[in-house]
Order: C-alpha cells, then sequence, then structure tokens
C-alpha cells in the first residue's frame, strides 16, 4: 500500500488478470484465433483445389474444363487428367499446325484466349524460350496442355541475351565434351520424369553468326555444333527422356546463303523434324522468304518441316504478304510442312520488328481470312465469333 492511500484510507485498487476483464476481451481474442484457424484451413483447400499431379488435357486446340472443386477434393479423377499422350500422337499430324510465340504464352490463359478470338482459331502450340542457366519448368508444360497446346521449348545455351553474342563459357566444344552433363542429365531426367510431350528447339538459327551457339562465335569451329547436338541427344536418351520432340531449325538462308546446312544437320536419327525461321523483310511473296531455304532441307532429309518463328515487317504490304502466306501454305508443295508458329511480337517484346498479326486492322483481317482456309489439326474454330478490332486485340506484357 502506497503512502496515498493509507492517508486517503481508500482500500488498494487490484489489477485483473486480463482474462478476467470481462467477456469483450475474450470474444475479441476468441474471433481472432477463428480468423487465423479459418485461413489456414482455407489455404489448405485452396492448395489442394488447384494441385495436380498432371495437366488437364482434353485436346489439341481445345482448352480444358477445370475439374470442379468437389472432384478435386474427392478421390475421382478426370480420364484427362491420367491419360498422358505418346510422343507419336503428334510427330505426323493429318492436319498443320497453328502456333503462337507471344510474352505470357503459354502462362497466361488471358493471353491465349486473346489471341486466339483474334485469329479466329485456337492455337494448338505454344513456343517459348528457356536459357541454360534455367532448369525445366513442368508447370509451364502443364498450362501448355491444359490449354490446348503442344509445348515447344527453345532451349538456349546461353544465359541471355545481355551477355552478348559471344559467350564462350557455352562453347560448343565445352558442350560436347561433357562440361555441361550435368545440367543437361538434370532437365532431360526431369522431361523423362513428367512423360509428357515437349518439343525441344535446341540451339535454333545456329547458321547466323548473331547467336553465341554459331560455329562463328564464342571460339567455335567447324564441326562443333553437330557433335553438341548428338551429345545433347544422347544423354536425354540416356535420361530415358523418350518423350522429347527434336527440332532442328536454322533461319533461312538470304542473311547467310554461303552457310552450308549439311554441314550444321545432326542427322535423321538425332532428329524428328525440321523447321526454318523466316519474316518477311522486303520479299513481297512467302515462297520468296521461305522456298530457298526449302529446297535445300529436303535434299537432307524427309522429315517433317516446321516453320519456328513466322512474321512480316511492318508496312503497305504487310497485309497482303499476310495473305499470300496462307496461299502458299495450303499448297500440295507444302504438305510437309506440318504447321507454323507465328512470333506475335513487336519490338519492346522481344521482336526485331513489329510481327504481330495484330498489328492493325489489315493484317488482322488477312491473317484471321487465311488461318481460316488451312486444315488446322486440333485447332477449335472461333471464326464464328465475329471479327475484333485491332485494339481490342492488341496486348501487352
Amino acid at each position: 500500500m502506497s503512502e496515498t492511500d493509507e492517508s486517503s484510507g481508500r482500500s488498494p485498487v487490484k489489477r485483473l488478470h486480463w482474462w478476467n476483464r470481462g467477456s469483450g476481451v475474450r470474444l475479441r481474442l476468441w474471433m481472432a484465433v477463428n480468423v487465423v484457424v479459418l485461413s489456414l484451413l482455407s489455404y489448405g483447400v485452396y492448395l489442394l483445389a488447384n494441385s495436380s499431379s498432371e495437366p488437364v488435357y482434353q485436346g489439341l486446340g481445345v482448352p480444358a474444363t477445370e475439374p470442379g472443386i468437389k472432384d478435386r477434393l474427392t478421390s475421382g479423377t478426370s480420364t484427362a487428367r491420367s491419360t498422358v499422350p505418346k510422343k507419336a500422337s503428334f510427330t505426323a499430324p493429318e492436319g498443320k499446325y497453328f502456333g503462337l510465340s507471344s510474352t505470357q504464352i503459354p502462362w497466361s490463359s488471358k493471353k491465349t484466349n486473346t489471341l486466339a478470338k483474334a485469329a479466329g482459331q485456337r492455337p494448338a502450340m505454344s513456343e517459348y524460350f528457356v536459357n541454360w542457366n534455367e532448369d525445366f519448368d513442368p508447370t509451364a508444360v502443364d498450362a501448355s496442355y491444359r490449354q490446348g497446346m503442344l509445348p515447344v521449348i527453345s532451349w538456349q545455351p546461353w544465359a541471355g541475351r545481355k551477355y552478348g553474342t559471344d559467350q564462350p563459357k557455352y562453347a560448343l566444344s565445352k558442350i560436347a565434351d561433357g562440361a555441361y552433363d550435368a545440367y543437361v542429365t538434370r532437365f532431360a531426367k526431369a522431361v523423362a520424369a513428367h512423360r509428357w510431350p515437349v518439343v525441344i528447339r535446341f540451339a535454333h538459327e545456329m547458321n547466323g553468326a548473331w547467336y553465341p551457339w554459331s560455329e562463328q562465335r564464342s571460339g567455335n569451329h567447324k564441326g562443333d555444333y553437330v557433335k553438341a547436338w548428338r551429345h545433347v541427344h544422347d544423354l536425354f536418351e540416356q535420361a530415358g527422356a523418350d518423350n522429347a520432340i527434336w527440332l532442328w531449325s536454322p533461319n533461312i538462308l538470304r542473311p547467310v546463303p554461303k552457310v552450308s546446312l549439311a554441314e550444321l544437320y545432326p542427322g535423321d536419327d538425332y532428329t524428328d523434324w525440321i523447321g526454318t525461321v523466316g519474316y518477311a523483310v522486303h520479299e513481297k511473296t512467302a515462297a520468296a522468304v521461305s522456298d530457298p531455304t526449302l529446297k535445300k532441307l529436303r535434299k537432307l532429309t524427309d522429315h517433317p518441316i516446321v516453320i519456328t518463328e513466322a512474321g512480316a515487317q511492318p508496312g503497305a504490304s504487310k497485309a497482303a504478304w499476310i495473305s499470300d502466306f496462307f496461299d502458299w501454305l495450303g499448297k500440295s508443295e507444302q504438305d510437309d510442312v506440318i504447321g507454323f508458329i507465328w512470333f506475335e511480337r513487336d519490338r519492346e517484346q522481344g521482336g526485331g520488328a513489329d510481327w504481330r498479326f495484330t498489328e492493325n486492322a489489315a493484317t488482322l483481317k488477312a491473317f484471321r481470312r487465311g488461318l481460316a482456309h488451312i486444315d488446322l489439326t486440333g485447332s477449335a474454330d472461333l471464326s464464328t465469333s465475329g471479327t475484333p478490332t485491332a485494339s481490342a486485340t492488341t496486348t501487352t506484357g
């Protein structure tokens, strides 16, 4: 008791324990605990509802109908979820693949849906880029299949564009001699474990001089490219990654007419498809862009052909070139061309120019009309939805 309490004659004030201060405190505490517990339970349900050991897949060009939360929280699984397609299901299609390479694809279904609506057809392929300082990402493959697209991985043996066109760290001889065996094997085992078919477009445009894996860069020598390709391919075989579809994809001959494609070709036993990268810069027709290169390729092999990057430079003739591209693609002479991947990017999104078919109303109309006349593999026709305006379909990010 203090002197003040003694002099005043008042009884000392007894402090109550916090638990006994009234039902209001206890109620607030109980509500806080309930909020935490409910949040944890909700998060657990969310994880369970969104978890899947395999992607949902209902066919190329068909976005999957996701199972409801009740299905996810019970033991039942859909047939689509449990059935993994074989590599052979994709290597020899009856029609032609329509593919896209664009920012956010395959991760963003919204972006895919926007471009599919613009094109009037859903894409059956998604192409994206993976550098050699990145591991295999199964979520990208899952996202692609959920949207009805076969994933095409452009696998680039470098650390990225910002390090320049000479990167001796990734010299072809080092790859062939085993310096990257641990990385390649880890990547290959991950591909094998995932089981779903993926297209591996390894070290594309090797006949040019603008990438470090060119034989003219990074201290590389003649013959190094084929040795590196075959070594990487062999490591995939040793890892059991027989779900990989190997796509060898040089650039068209226009900028490098004197480089021999035959000396860079790994051979039929090491490839499944061959491809070309070809953009219209000053050419008025698709034949002018691709025919000289395809003539050379057809002398090397009878493997199916994929145009792995296609586009046209902005200008007055772009829409006309797009129309001609589809006319050219639909001819019987191109029966061995089983598909194309449009490079739907502008300069800000990694393109050398604005290659997008959604650049303006004229290019959009030409693309949509032309694509509608191609016998496509596994693409859902969206042409009845009406033609969107260019402003509605031009996307960024």
